[in-house]
């Protein structure tokens, strides 16, 4: 894949997304819970956040956010991780929310048979108000430029002008050279009530010619971009989605063998068109704290590897550590650091260190 240089860009890499208030009851449940920890997060700013802050990569965050002490803490949060805020929409304050509000994201992490759950509060949200014209795509791709631009099937269900907002800052971005991911992230949750699995593969046609780098399985193949298949398998959709669309240069997934909540296996396959496909070379026994956002950290791991010019398999080698170590930590995005990432992947133990 060519990249547009780093003297020609002012970022790597930029997200289009949501951004949300994560509130964690740690070791508790939402519903006995007497005090939470807060958390920034969102499946396509997560991409970013860890790019910046794992492997040091220029990012951005393109989102909207309502201006009170919610959205100010949502920012110095995002500001922490290192991700300009310098694109953010802000919406006055109507001093209740009547008009927009800032999203809330209640998730407990769940432990051995318990599994996770997840409580999303994010109706009539800022950024769900998003329009075509309301973001500087020219200033962000041509005048200061961009090497990716990341989004995703979430930023795309939260309203009826979301896969608009999408479509109008692809068609900028591709005319600018700059090159595109798209995260299917098919969740049949967000899509009830709003026109279902149809909707999703109306919406999803519609994007998918634009895109460059495309993350998802078999589920998010046949329901959201509507491929016709009986395959169970990644390697044997493949070959369909392809075809289907040449412009696709790289399609990745990962693979969990689900044991528990608190205990899984982590790898990932992916193709490319110069490659065909490939598996990870690391198969990981994760210890599961809290698997919010690690699909997330694996595509900025794999936007790592596909930046710095590595063979496909090494690219989803980062992808699979950076994802396996976000499962780790709390929150939503990884405590990790590049040198981490690598020693997971060269078969680094978990001895203590002094």
């Amino acid at each position: 894949m060519k990249f547009k240089s780093v003297a020609e860009t002012k970022f790597d890499l930029v997200s289009l997304g949501e951004v949300m208030l994560r509130l964690d009851p740690g070791e508790s449940r939402i519903r006995a819970a007497r005090e939470f920890k807060v958390w920034e997060g969102g499946g396509e700013y997560n991409v970013a956040r860890g790019l910046r802050k794992c492997f040091g990569y220029r990012s951005a965050i393109v989102t909207a956010l309502v201006d009170n002490e919610i959205g100010r803490l949502v920012e110095d949060l995002v500001s922490t991780g290192g991700v300009s805020t310098e694109f953010i929409q802000w919406i006055d304050f109507d001093q209740v929310g009547r008009i927009a509000r800032n999203g809330l994201n209640f998730t407990e992490r769940g432990f051995g048979l318990r599994g996770g759950v997840g409580v999303s509060d994010r109706g009539h949200t800022a950024v769900s108000q998003l329009k075509v014209g309301k973001i500087p795509w020219q200033e962000i791709f041509v005048n200061q430029g961009t090497r990716i631009f990341h989004t995703g099937g979430i930023f795309a269900r939260l309203s009826e002008t979301t896969p608009e907002v999408i479509l109008e800052a692809m068609s900028v971005a591709k005319s600018s050279g700059s090159l595109i991911s798209y995260d299917f992230n098919y969740r049949p949750s967000l899509w009830a009530g709003l026109g279902g699995k149809e909707k999703a593969q109306e919406i999803s046609k519609q994007i998918a010619p634009y895109v460059d780098i495309i993350i998802g399985g078999v589920d998010d193949f046949v329901q959201s971009l509507g491929i016709k298949s009986t395959a169970t398998q990644f390697s044997e959709i493949v070959p369909d989605v392809v075809n289907s669309y040449p412009n696709f240069q790289l399609v990745a997934t990962t693979k969990r063998d689900l044991k528990s909540a608190s205990q899984n296996s982590y790898s990932a396959v992916g193709w490319s068109k110069d490659e065909g496909l490939v598996t990870s070379s690391i198969n990981l026994d994760v210890e599961v704290l809290d698997r919010v956002g690690a699909g997330d950290s694996f595509v900025s791991g794999l936007i790592y590897g596909l930046l710095n010019n590595k063979p496909l398999v090494t690219a989803l080698d980062y992808g699979v550590a950076h994802g396996a170590l976000t499962m780790t930590t709390p929150g939503d995005n990884s405590m990790s650091t590049l040198a981490y990432v690598e020693e997971v992947i060269s078969g680094g133990s978990a001895q203590i260190k002094r």
